[in-house]
């Protein structure tokens, strides 16, 4: 059941928590989640100087930089309960099955909608489903891999 009480997690709070940083983090802000999902909201798909736009449009590729932003998100909020195995930085390193409803992001009125679901999970490894809504569309959807980088050792600094 994902948690509604999320809304505290604001775009500070996800910039705070992300290796992506000012213009870069793209996420408004955290509407629900679980230890299985996480669901965000996005405005600004609709900024005229939005980083990732190219000759004057945001393509709707451009999406999985927000499905993957939601994912460091999750990873961020699981944290808390699990910073050893969890929380540990993490690299896309593979995309299957996106498909592309819609050509471009920039010219949806409406909010995004990024969804992410931990699809399965090793020591090493995560894998996500993916999708990107607005209203009742899907613009984008796929799964992602994400390499997690490897566990701080802790057998030379103990307090760490």
């Amino acid at each position: 059941m994902l948690n509604r009480e999320a809304s505290t997690r604001d775009h500070d709070w996800i910039a705070a928590h992300i290796p992506h940083a000012g213009r870069m983090c793209l996420l408004d802000r955290v509407a629900a989640w679980d230890p299985h999902h996480v669901l965000c909201t996005v405005t600004s798909h609709r900024l005229p100087d939005h980083p990732l736009r190219q000759f004057g449009r945001l393509g709707a590729a451009c999406g999985v930089e927000y499905a993957a932003q939601a994912m460091a998100v999750h990873g961020a909020l699981l944290a808390g309960a699990d910073a050893d195995r969890i929380g540990r930085p993490g690299m896309l390193v593979g995309m299957r099955g996106v498909t592309l409803h819609v050509a471009r992001l920039d010219d949806v009125a409406e909010t995004l909608l990024v969804r992410a679901q931990r699809l399965g999970s090793s020591d090493a490894m995560l894998l996500y489903g993916f999708s990107i809504s607005a209203g009742d569309r899907t613009l984008l959807d796929g799964r992602a891999s994400v390499l997690l980088a490897s566990a701080p050792d802790r057998s030379t600094n103990p307090n760490r």
